[in-house]
């Protein structure tokens, strides 16, 4: 994890240059949240890195608390949200039931233990509260990991979490029904280089990432060579699967409040 909290500090400065992808899954899941029409005075932006989410949710929870809680510093130091922790979200610094909704964008595929997660976040949601993330899901960066199987069987590109995998973890959590959804976005680049280059910026490139000199570069012209086979109309694709999940702690049969699949 200190590797991964390493490379988000280092993106910070520049992180929002480059998260497109990133800002987008933001606000469509914070849309998510329309249909929400009950009282929520703390709601925790679990992840909130730079405030990509957590400014949404300030505008749109007007009068609520909204905790933004992050493990690299300098990420936080971008954000410019009033009540802002840095912690790890497997170990959350905050009492058993006192938040009525928890949001996540793009954290959890960051997260070693999801299990021991979604058990801190059950343990400080209070009850009928809500848990509403984002996520990426193992279809994401196919084409990279495909290229650079051809290359040797190192892990270059970060395994993610099948959604069912997700929602049985939910359920073990003591979440209540779990609601799963996937729509899969693509991203175009001019070259290899150019993703790669996106990816470091944000702070998302593999933790078992070596550099070009460390890996050779033969094997780094293989891998950009076979990327080249998925070129289509003169640009690269870099597919992303992405997930969204919500669940409520102990939510009464009476008067449950359904989110949009929209």
């Amino acid at each position: 994890m200190s590797q991964v909290r390493a490379a988000f500090n280092k993106a910070s400065n520049d992180y929002e240059d480059h998260a497109f992808l990133q800002k987008e899954i933001a606000t469509r899941l914070s849309k998510k949240l329309d249909v929400i029409t009950t009282k929520s005075d703390v709601i925790l932006d679990l992840g909130a890195g730079t405030g990509l989410l957590s400014q949404q949710l300030e505008k749109r929870f007007v009068g609520s608390q909204v905790i933004c809680l992050d493990f690299a510093q300098n990420s936080l130091k971008h954000n410019p949200a009033s009540h802002k922790i840095c912690a790890n979200a497997s170990h959350l610094p905050l009492a058993d039931n006192s938040v009525d909704i928890v949001v996540s964008s793009l954290m959890m595929q960051w997260c070693p233990d999801l299990n021991q997660l979604f058990s801190e976040i059950h343990r400080v949601l209070k009850n009928d509260g809500l848990i509403l993330f984002s996520t990426f899901g193992p279809d994401t960066l196919k084409e990279l990991k495909k290229s650079w199987s051809v290359v040797d069987n190192e892990t270059h590109v970060n395994t993610f979490t099948d959604m069912h995998d997700i929602g049985d973890q939910m359920l073990g959590a003591g979440f209540q029904s779990p609601v799963m959804e996937m729509e899969t976005l693509t991203l175009t680049y001019q070259t290899v280089t150019d993703l790669l280059r996106d990816l470091k910026a944000i702070g998302a490139q593999s933790v078992n990432a070596r550099s070009k000199a460390l890996m050779g570069k033969d094997k780094f012209k293989l891998m950009v060579e076979m990327y080249e086979s998925y070129r289509q109309d003169g640009k690269l694709p870099a597919t992303y699967e992405v997930i969204y999940g919500h669940a409520w702690k102990k939510t009464s049969e009476i008067g449950v409040i359904k989110l949009s699949n929209n």
